[in-house]
This record gives C-alpha cells, sequence and structure tokens, in this order.
C-alpha cells in the first residue's frame, strides 16, 4: 500500500511541480489548495504526512495544523513558509508541526526532509508493533518467538536484539556499530566477531523464505532485505 501524502499549497504551480515530483517517488498525493478544503480532505481520508504551506487562504496553516491535531496526535507535519523569523517557527512547532521548510528550497532538500520525517513515523510504528511479520515468517516479539509453518524457534536475547534492529532498519542500511553498541555497549573487534556469528545463525533461521536476504555491506552494515 503506497504512502499517502496530504499536500495543501495555495500556489498552483508550485503544489503541481511538488506533487509531480511525490508522485515520481511513488507517493499517494492528495492536493487542496485552500485550508478549509485541506482540513476536508484530511477528515475523509488516512494520511501518512501532512505537508502544509503556512498562507493559505480561508484557514492559515497554523490553524489548520491545530484542527488536524485534534483528530490526529501522531501524522507528522511539514511547514512550508516564505517566512524564516523564529517567531512564525516557534509557532509552527506549537501549532503541532515536526519540521519547517522556508522557501524557495531545493527538491533535493525537500525529498530528505519528506524521507526523513515518514521514517520517523516507521520506526515508532515498529517499536509498537508485537508481532513482526517478515516474510512467510512472523515473529513474536514479546516471547522471542520465530514462526514458519507451524515450526517455532526461540531466539536468545541477544538474537532478539540483534533483530530488532534489523527490523527497525528493515531495507535499509544500518551501520555495525548502531547494533553493537545497542546490544554490548561496545564496537570492539571481539564483540564484532561475536556479531557476525548471530548474524549467520539468524541467516539460518530465515533460510526457508529465499526472499529474506540479510547482507553484510563491508566496512558499511547490514541490509535486512524482507519483501514489503
Amino acid at each position: 500500500m503506497k504512502t499517502r501524502i496530504l499536500l495543501v499549497e495555495d500556489d498552483v504551480n508550485l503544489g503541481l511541480v511538488i506533487s509531480d515530483h511525490l508522485k515520481s517517488l511513488d507517493y499517494d498525493v492528495t492536493c487542496a489548495e485552500d485550508g478549509s478544503e485541506g482540513l476536508v480532505k484530511f477528515n475523509e481520508s488516512a494520511f501518512d504526512l501532512c505537508i502544509l504551506d503556512v498562507m493559505l487562504p480561508v484557514l492559515d496553516g497554523f490553524s489548520l495544523a491545530k484542527d488536524i491535531r485534534k483528530v490526529n496526535a501522531q501524522v507528522p507535519i511539514l511547514f512550508l513558509t516564505a517566512k524564516s523569523m523564529t517567531e512564525d517557527k516557534i509557532t509552527g512547532f506549537e501549532a503541532g508541526g515536526d519540521d519547517y521548510l522556508t522557501k524557495p528550497f531545493s527538491i533535493q532538500e525537500f525529498q530528505l526532509r519528506v524521507k526523513a520525517l515518514l521514517r520517523r513515523v516507521q520506526v515508532a510504528k515498529t517499536e509498537d508493533e508485537k508481532v513482526y511479520n517478515i516474510g512467510l515468517y512472523s515473529y513474536d516479539k514479546e516471547n522471542q518467538i520465530l514462526s514458519i509453518s507451524g515450526k517455532e524457534k526461540t531466539l536468545t536475547k541477544k538474537e532478539a536484539q540483534i533483530l530488532r534492529f534489523l527490523y527497525k532498519y528493515k531495507n535499509q542500511v544500518i551501520s555495525r556499530e548502531i547494533i553493537l553498541k545497542g546490544v554490548w555497549g561496545q564496537d570492539d573487534y571481539f564483540v564484532g566477531r561475536s556479531l557476525d556469528v548471530f548474524i549467520t545463525k539468524l541467516r539460518k533461521y530465515f533460510a526457508e523464505d529465499p526472499r529474506i536476504v540479510i547482507s553484510n555491506l563491508h566496512g558499511v552494515g547490514f541490509k535486512f532485505e524482507i519483501p514489503e
């Protein structure tokens, strides 16, 4: 299912540029040209991210954000504005905004901000999940049980901790340092060798689904590749 984004921008040309770029990244984009229309669209569907211009007609971006926060405290909000005053940024954050981008901005910076906000939400969702669905496998996080086709494998504490980090950064690169410090509290040579042993074990546990791959990117880290 595609990531859904609400874009509320009264500058038609800029809105078209932003919308086309987001769609090229395979996002599902819903557009509105004033705050009132934006609120109606928000209440009609579920969105993963809201991008709001501040200087909107009918209902300004700050007021729109406050109304959104009344019904959804989690959805990330990115403000777009021509103003760069510190007071305006403070007002935006107080209204419930998560990030603030001042016009004019590069499309590259915009893209990075969007991805960072969406990644933050995904990480939060991952922390709340009690069961991970990993390809053909299911993983009971609380009881550390990995299951497939009626067969169960109870993971050790270290295996479970490593899998939690891998899953948190699924289909992304995670550095060895993050895992080592998160699991062992240090990243010296000896615990590094231990990590490699545990990674080998986890690869064997997931061997029944060939779509699941734990890649070792030498000098960088690991990538836990699983089907979406």
